[in-house]
C-alpha cells in the first residue's frame, strides 16, 4: 500500500531546510508521495528512513534502459498521467519490425533504409529508435543468421522475438549471449516459459518483455517474474482488439500512477498490427498518446514515419517550456558585409519559418532571434518580451554592428508600432517588413535583389 504524505514526513529530517526544491519537509513529503519528486533530493535523510521510504520513493513507472551508449533507448519513469500535470519524460520509442525469412540482402536493404530515416524539423533531429527482429520462421538457425546480419549493420536499440525458442534453453542462451554487450529486449516471457526467459535475461543484463493476456494474468506473471529476484521488465498486455489495447494500457499506466500497483508499474509496449501502413500509423498514433512506452510498426516509408515522429515529438514537448533556439547571430547563405538583417523571436518554429523563407528568396541574410523564452512575434510582443527595449539590446549584445556596414532592420510587419521607438534606442534605421513568413522571399527580392 503506498504510503501517504504524512507517514512519510514522519521518516524525514524535519530541517525545513529547502535544499530539496520544496521550501518545507512536509512540501517535501507531499511530493514524494504524488511521485513528483525523489527521495535523492534531500540531503539528510537518514539510510533507514531511505529504506523504509524506498517504495514511496521509487518512481511509479520502473525506468528501463534498451541498448547501451549512444544507441540506449530510455523508457518508463513516468510520474503523472497528463502532461499538463508536469511533462512526459521519456519519449515512445518507436521500433520498425523485420523478419527473419528476409533474405539477407533484403534484409541488409531494409536496415539501409531505416537507417535513413532521419528527418530535421524545427532544430530537431527525428529518426526511429531501433529494430524488432521476429522470428516468422520459427527456427534457431534461420534467425540466427539473420541476427548476424542486424547486429553487425545495425547501430541503434534492437528488440530479439526469442520467447519462442524458449525450449531450447542452452541454444538460446547461446544466441543471447552472442548480442549481450548491446542490451537487447528480450520478447517476450510468458506463463509457460518465464523461468527460462528470466534466467537467461538476468544472466546477461537484458530487459524481458512479459507478455500475457489481460492485465489480471499480466500482474500474476509479473509477480512470479519479480519474484525470482527480476524487474528490468516491459509489460504487453498482448490484446489484439485496439479499443481492448488502448483500454489496457490506459489502466496500467491508471493503476501505476494513482494507486502504486507495483506489479503493472513498468514501461509498456504495443503493435501496429494492420497489414496497411496508413491503418499502422493511425494505431501507432493512439498508441503513442495513450501511453505505450514502445511502438512496434512495420511501416519504413518516410512519408508514412514522418507524420508520426513529428507526432511524437509533439506530445512529448514540454508544454511549459516551448522549443527555442539558441539567440545568436544566424546567417543564411553567403553573407557579406552588406547583407540586409531581419529580427524576430527564438521560438523554433518562427526562426525556421523565417529561416526557410529567407533560404527560398536566395537572398544571403542575418537572422536576429532575440531571446523571448520561446514565445512567438505576437506573443512575445503583448508579454513585454519582444519590445523596442529588448529588441535593441540584443542588437548591441550579439555583434551584428561588426558584421555589416550598414545600419538597416527589418522588422516583423505584425509589431510595425515598434518601429519609432526601436529606431531611436538603437539608432538603426527600421524597415518594416512582410506580416507573415510567407511574404519574405517577394520582399527580399524587391528590397535587397541587386
Amino acid at each position: 500500500m503506498a504510503l501517504t504524505g504524512l507517514d512519510i514526513y514522519k521518516q524525514l529530517p524535519k530541517k525545513n531546510c529547502g535544499e530539496c526544491g520544496p521550501p518545507t519537509c512536509l512540501a517535501f513529503a507531499m511530493q514524494l508521495a504524488s511521485g513528483k519528486a525523489s527521495l535523492d533530493a534531500c540531503p539528510y535523510v537518514t539510510e533507514e528512513a531511505k529504506e523504509a521510504l524506498a517504495s514511496a520513493a521509487a518512481p511509479p513507472i520502473k525506468l528501463v534502459k534498451i541498448g547501451t551508449g549512444d544507441a540506449v533507448l530510455e523508457t518508463g519513469d513516468e510520474t503523472v498521467i497528463f502532461r499538463h500535470d508536469k511533462t512526459f519524460v521519456h519519449p515512445t520509442g518507436v521500433f520498425v519490425e523485420l523478419d527473419d525469412t528476409l533474405s539477407k540482402d533484403d534484409l541488409e536493404g531494409r536496415i539501409g533504409k531505416i537507417k535513413d530515416l532521419v528527418f530535421e524539423r524545427v532544430g530537431q533531429q527525428y529518426r526511429v529508435d531501433g529494430l524488432m527482429l521476429r522470428s516468422k520462421s520459427g527456427d534457431i538457425g534461420a534467425y540466427r543468421s539473420a541476427l548476424d546480419t542486424v547486429y553487425t549493420s545495425f547501430p541503434w536499440a534492437l528488440i530479439l522475438d526469442v520467447g519462442g525458442f524458449a525450449s531450447d534453453a542452452g541454444t538460446l542462451e547461446t544466441l543471447v549471449k552472442e548480442v549481450a554487450s548491446v542490451r537487447p529486449l528480450l520478447y517476450a516471457a510468458d506463463e509457460s516459459n518465464y523461468e527460462v526467459m528470466t534466467r537467461i535475461a538476468k544472466e546477461n543484463d537484458c530487459p524481458l518483455a512479459v507478455k500475457a493476456e489481460g492485465l489480471d494474468a499480466l500482474a500474476d506473471l509479473v509477480q512470479k517474474i519479480t519474484g525470482l529476484g527480476y524487474k528490468e521488465l516491459v509489460l504487453d498486455p498482448s490484446r489484439r482488439d485496439l479499443s481492448a489495447a488502448l483500454a489496457d494500457l490506459t489502466q496500467i499506466r491508471r493503476l501505476a500512477i494513482k494507486k502504486k500497483f507495483r506489479p503493472l508499474g513498468y514501461p509498456t509496449i504495443a503493435f501496429a498490427k494492420s497489414d496497411d501502413p496508413k491503418e499502422q500509423m493511425i494505431e501507432a498514433t493512439m498508441y503513442i498518446g495513450k501511453f505505450a512506452s514502445i511502438v512496434v510498426t512495420k511501416a519504413i516509408e518516410r512519408h508514412d514515419l514522418l507524420p508520426l515522429l513529428t507526432w511524437r515529438a509533439n506530445i512529448f514537448t514540454d508544454p511549459q517550456k516551448p522549443i527555442q533556439v539558441e539567440s545568436k547571430i544566424s546567417a543564411v547563405g553567403n553573407v557579406t558585409e552588406e547583407s540586409p538583417v531581419l529580427v524576430t523571436t527564438n521560438f523554433s518554429l518562427t526562426y525556421y519559418s523565417v529561416e526557410g523563407e529567407v533560404e527560398a528568396s536566395k537572398v544571403p541574410a542575418y537572422i536576429l532571434p532575440v531571446n523571448t523564452e520561446g514565445t512567438s512575434v505576437l506573443t512575445a510582443w503583448a508579454a513585454g518580451k519582444f519590445s523596442a527595449e529588448t529588441i535593441s539590446a540584443f542588437i548591441k549584445e550579439c555583434g551584428i554592428e561588426q558584421k555589416v556596414n550598414h545600419r538597416n532592420l527589418v522588422l516583423p510587419g505584425h509589431v510595425a508600432v515598434l518601429s519609432g521607438k526601436l529606431q531611436e534606442l538603437s539608432g538603426w534605421k527600421v524597415i518594416v517588413g512582410p506580416k507573415e513568413a510567407s511574404g519574405i522571399p517577394a520582399f527580399m527580392k524587391a528590397k535587397f535583389a541587386s
